[in-house]
């Protein structure tokens, strides 16, 4: 596990419980108990009356790490499984998923992430908010980091044979990058389109 990064900024993000916030209107499944049809180490699959969904075992959480400086961004390329095939993402990693991590913080999680994957570390992380990738077929949430005043030590790559290609992709050309890597036949992460429309590349 690497260091800490220097000078972390916490924010005041937490995840609320499902149903504090906001009203269910009509909806009949959202008085019905929640349903565990079956668990495994990461990944558990539940019911709420007709609806079927999937969340991370244990409330594990993921930080994302937004990673832009000098007017690139810092993605990444790894096979997904799931998709069975590679992947352009932003780098992220799971929540004190590692044994005696438990206490992990996002922002720790974060830097840890983002150096071994990239192999940059970040003298500043800031906490920008909580988001959902897929709110219709997943409970999990995110932490959206946002890393500054990057430094360069490492290869990065990932661990574990993760096997992760490590791209600086310069802003004004990010849409020809994602063209060019569809054509390579990846996926594109959804939080890689958020970038494109700040962009106004889509």
């Amino acid at each position: 596990m690497t260091a800490p990064p220097r000078a972390p900024s916490p924010g005041p993000s937490a995840d609320p419980p499902a149903g504090e916030i906001g009203t269910a209107g009509n909806v009949p499944e959202a008085g019905a108990a929640e349903e565990i049809v079956w668990q495994g180490k990461f990944v558990t699959a539940k019911r709420r009356g007709r609806w079927e969904y999937v969340g991370r075992a244990r409330n594990i959480r993921a930080a994302v790490i937004l990673a832009v400086e000098d007017g690139h961004v810092i993605l990444i390329e790894q096979y997904r499984v799931p998709m069975g095939r590679r992947c352009i993402e932003l780098p992220a990693g799971l929540i004190g998923d590692d044994a005696n991590s438990e206490d992990e913080s996002p922002l720790e999680a974060a830097g840890r992430e983002l150096e071994e994957e990239t192999g940059y570390r970040a003298a500043s992380l800031e906490d920008a908010g909580i988001f959902y990738s897929s709110p219709g077929m997943v409970s999990e949430s995110f932490t959206l980091v946002r890393a500054r005043e990057l430094e360069k030590v490492g290869q990065g790559g990932g661990i574990g044979g993760e096997d992760i290609t490590v791209h600086r992709v310069e802003l004004s050309r990010l849409g020809n990058f994602v063209d060019a890597a569809r054509r390579r036949g990846c996926g594109i992460d959804v939080r890689v389109m958020g970038l494109l429309l700040a962009e106004g590349q889509l």
